[in-house]
């Protein structure tokens, strides 16, 4: 999550405990908390706080931009404040949707990245993997063939954590990149720039990571290699530090 500095930039001369607060224990402490709710539910229930508090004013709106970044749909967001309004009111309702219709006026984004195979829904169940925001399209039906693959789209900066596909026979997976500009690392090795029609086989056992450059979006499908004794084990997050360092 990026670090906050709404409060000192709008009250830092005026009110610079409030700021303080605002940015570094509010957004900086309490927002950051993603192993606990990720930031997309974290999002939903700021707005219906607020709708419920008749509080439809510029820092809503900021909100439900924050929500649109966090992963939160036009179509979700309509029905957010559609089942929020026979608890926060109607007129807060029609409110919240003159808002939400502006922000969510240019949202093409489902159309402009993933590929040819578009990038699908957020990746909410595994949100707790990633820093920043991923979406995930299925390819085909979990268990209708002995393959699954599935289009990953990541946002710009953001990367999964450092991760191992674990098998005692096979097993493993490869990345058929399809859109933007990304990185693939292993353990003690550098890290790889992927491009459209790169292919990144993935040993089984390997800890590695991969996701997308700081200032593109990147799309690859992967295809998950049948073995035995499949899981795949998440480790650690890679650090902003970690992630700077790749492009040097």
């Amino acid at each position: 999550m990026e670090k906050q500095t709404a409060g000192r930039n709008a009250l830092g001369e005026f009110a610079p405990k409030f700021a303080e607060l605002n940015d570094d224990v509010l957004f900086g402490e309490v927002w950051s908390r993603v192993d606990k709710l990720s930031l997309r539910d974290r999002s939903l229930v700021t707005i219906c706080v607020f709708m419920g508090k008749g509080m439809i004013d510029s820092s809503f709106k900021h909100h439900i931009m924050n929500a649109k970044k966090n992963g939160i749909t036009k179509e979700e967001m309509a029905e957010i404040i559609t089942h929020a309004a026979f608890y926060a009111g109607w007129p807060n309702a029609w409110a919240a949707f003159n808002i939400a219709k502006e922000v969510y006026e240019d949202d093409k984004t489902k159309e402009t990245h993933g590929g040819m195979f578009g990038m699908g829904e957020p990746n909410t169940a595994f949100a707790k993997y990633f820093i920043g925001n991923s979406y995930l399209k299925p390819l085909n039906k979990p268990g209708e063939s002995n393959v699954f693959l599935a289009n990953v789209t990541f946002e710009p900066n953001c990367r999964n954590n450092w991760h191992i596909h674990k098998a005692t026979n096979g097993g493993g997976q490869i990345l058929i990149c399809v859109e933007g500009e990304g990185w693939y690392q292993e353990e003690g090795k550098d890290a790889r720039v992927l491009k459209p029609g790169d292919v990144v086989t993935i040993p089984a056992n390997v800890k590695h990571w991969h996701g997308a450059k700081k200032d593109s979006w990147f799309s690859h499908i992967a295809v998950e290699v049948p073995g035995v004794d499949t899981t795949t084990e998440w480790c650690e997050p890679v650090s902003d530090e970690e992630y700077e360092s790749v492009g040097e």
